[in-house]
């Protein structure tokens, strides 16, 4: 069941204001034959690319002439967000229109949910009569891609490779290219290829500028950029004092950001040869952008070929001595967002956020597709002419992984809260207005606390309301056959816990179990008596305590599980239990 959005009536009714021609008024061409033909789309995703890795955006480093020429000619969104900075999850919400919150997609999942991939924007540009094409990085497991495409490449880094073969192994015409070279390619033989009866829908997805992790040298590039940064010294990053370091949360201070920053930043040369090569493998992308953009106008294409150019999460280079993305601070969530329509001959710069999952609703609106009503996102079609106001968005990571601490908050146009998953007395509040960078965080502080208050509800409010509906969590907790052990006598110590896995789950790979000394304790994920961390085992009785309780005492518990696909689920409804 579908939804039908007719944002184009809505266009015409509100250019009718201004012009007795709504089509010139919008700078469409008014002549029924443009009028009426559908745009080609290409859609640009980048790997890594955060949102002032483009010249356009202010960074006078960059090398990317044709993205900024783009952004001058076309929309350019200055505060584009992804609602969970990491690959798979992102581009998951790009695919099927959806949170991380409903999708539960990441790494070490199963396969996405096949019901979420029925309204994925290629499928539905196809059943359109779209010609569509992928190449490059997917990013999500999912076997029914021919569903999708009519043509497709799925392909990323070679991770069998520990050097600069992970970006060097594909080859054209016998000769060994760079993947950026290789994406290009592939992207000028779909438009050479494609029926000029029907309008086409190509997806790319460059790998570039993601670091090959396996690798000492981290970044490779090809050899048209190689010259650009070669007698020039990189400034340093901005908040690398140690101050900055010290003031983040423990599992961040031990978790892969920092690893990361070992990897690429930790030494003067090293800290310069990862930004080098950052930036030139992005300018590595911008050239392909320009062989493509020529290639559309030698067609005849280029008036009718809607572009829109985006990064799948943002990146630290160093702030905070950190590296990667994962955390909610805007160097991971902030992304490049460009909408480029060559038929509005027109440029804005809009302020309003932008999110990831807008971009398949606004890929199908510029089709004139209909919008399912299963997406989150809303299409941005509205904002390259007016505005469509927008409030407070969710921003997670859910990735249940040691070595990043996942996290979820809200943000709005002035201020950002989030917290910690497991542990959510740790909690960051920023006033973006007057502290763009995040440095002074207000959640501590008495006169912010009540803005604290707010924002945390918004975060609860919006958590429920895009929660999947097969993360239920278990249910019929007992404790040694005691469903009610708050006012039945254990007098066990070390009491068992068991639960029932429900039915949505299927089975349970894992669980977690925590017991708190009060509501409040577990109310926050913290298990301040017996924390049994993620434990690979199908059983969901008899689970011992680990350590013994103190008799006369009461405690409260509560448990989740991973389901068989390895999602993890929401927790238990706490119980109380009380040892005699």
């Amino acid at each position: 069941m579908r939804l039908i959005k007719n944002y184009g009536l809505w266009l015409l009714c509100s250019f009718v204001l201004l012009s007795s021609h709504p089509l010139k008024a919008a700078g469409i061409p008014a002549d029924t034959t443009q009028a009426e033909k559908k745009p080609n789309i290409l859609f640009i995703l980048t790997d890594d690319q955060r949102w002032d890795a483009l010249g356009y955006a202010g960074n006078p480093l960059m090398h990317t002439p044709e993205m900024d020429q783009l952004a001058r000619e076309g929309t350019y969104f200055k505060n584009a967000l992804v609602t969970t900075p990491i690959c798979a999850a992102s581009r998951a919400s790009i695919l099927s229109g959806l949170y991380e919150r409903t999708h539960r997609y990441n790494f070490q999942t199963g396969p996405i949910q096949e019901e979420y991939m029925q309204y994925a924007y290629p499928r539905l540009m196809k059943e359109a009569g779209y010609y569509t094409g992928f190449f490059g990085k997917f990013g999500v497991h999912y076997e029914h891609k021919e569903a999708l495409f009519d043509v497709y490449e799925d392909y990323d880094r070679n991770n069998d490779y520990d050097d600069r073969r992970g970006y060097f192994y594909k080859t054209l015409d016998g000769d060994t290219v760079h993947l950026t070279r290789y994406t290009g390619q592939r992207a000028l033989d779909f438009i050479d290829g494609a029926d000029p009866e029907k309008p086409f829908c190509l997806s790319l997805s460059f790998s570039a500028p993601h670091a090959h992790d396996p690798a000492e040298a981290q970044y490779f590039w090809q050899e048209e950029t190689d010259q650009l940064y070669a007698r020039q010294k990189m400034p340093g990053p901005e908040l690398a004092e140690d101050r900055f370091f010290n003031q983040l949360p423990e599992p961040v201070k031990k978790g892969f950001n920092r690893t990361r920053w070992h990897w690429r930043y930790d030494t003067p040369e090293k800290y310069q040869h990862s930004v080098k090569g950052y930036y030139r493998m992005i300018a590595g992308i911008d050239l392909e952008i320009a062989k493509i953009r020529q290639r559309l106008k030698d067609k005849g294409l280029d008036k009718n070929t809607v572009i829109v150019l985006m990064g799948d999460n943002g990146y630290f280079m160093g702030e905070r001595q950190l590296a990667g993305k994962w955390l909610l601070y805007d160097n991971s969530i902030r992304v490049p967002l460009i909408i480029f329509d060559p038929r509005l001959k027109k440029h804005r710069e809009v302020e309003q956020m932008a999110l990831n999952i807008d971009v398949p609703a606004t890929l199908l609106d510029m089709a004139g597709v209909d919008m399912p009503e299963s997406y989150q996102g809303k299409s941005l079609r509205p904002l390259v002419s007016g505005a469509v106001p927008r409030d407070t968005v969710l921003i997670e990571h859910l990735w249940e992984f040691e070595h990043i601490p996942p996290s979820e908050g809200v943000r709005t146009k002035d201020w950002k809260y989030f917290r910690y998953v497991n542990d959510q007395s740790v909690e960051e509040l920023y006033n973006l207005k007057n502290d763009p960078k995040e440095i002074r965080n207000l959640a501590k502080e008495p006169a912010y606390q009540a803005t604290l208050a707010g924002l945390s509800a918004a975060c609860d409010r919006l958590i429920q309301q895009y929660k999947d509906s097969l993360a239920a969590p278990p249910y019929g907790l007992k404790v040694d056959f005691v469903r009610k052990p708050g006012s039945s006598n254990i007098n066990d110590s070390l009491p068992n816990y068991r639960w029932t896995v429900p039915q949505e789950a299927v089975s349970q790979q894992a669980y977690q179990v925590l017991v708190a000394s009060s509501r409040e304790l577990l109310a926050k994920n913290i298990g301040d008596v017996w924390n049994s961390g993620q434990v690979k085992s199908s059983q969901s009785a008899n689970i011992q305590q680990e350590k013994p309780l103190d008799p006369q005492s009461d405690y409260f518990w509560k448990v989740r599980i991973w389901d068989e696909d390895n999602r993890v689920t929401d927790y238990s409804v706490a119980q109380p239990v009380k040892v005699f």
